[in-house]
């Protein structure tokens, strides 16, 4: 792929971190290689590396570590 779906924008090859949402887990992929438009930031991974973060995700792999993640609400008087 050449050129963003989205908004035609160039891409680029780089390693990123990847926060991915698994129910209630949230998992954390670092150095992940994806292409990311230039533009707009839309990132594109291959069927390769979509499989593996499955796998990792679903197989008990054992982390190079555990962060804690905070968690905020904002009150309801803030309209949705």
């Amino acid at each position: 792929m050449n050129k963003c779906y989205f908004c035609k924008g160039k891409l680029a090859r780089k390693r990123i971190r990847h926060v991915h949402r698994w129910g209630t887990r949230i998992i954390i992929f670092d150095d992940v290689p994806a292409e990311v438009c230039q533009q707009c930031g839309e990132v594109y991974f291959s069927p390769e590396v979509l499989k593996l973060m499955d796998e990792m995700t679903l197989q008990d792999y054992q982390p190079k570590a555990v962060i804690p993640v905070p968690v905020f609400s904002l009150p309801e008087r803030v309209p949705a």
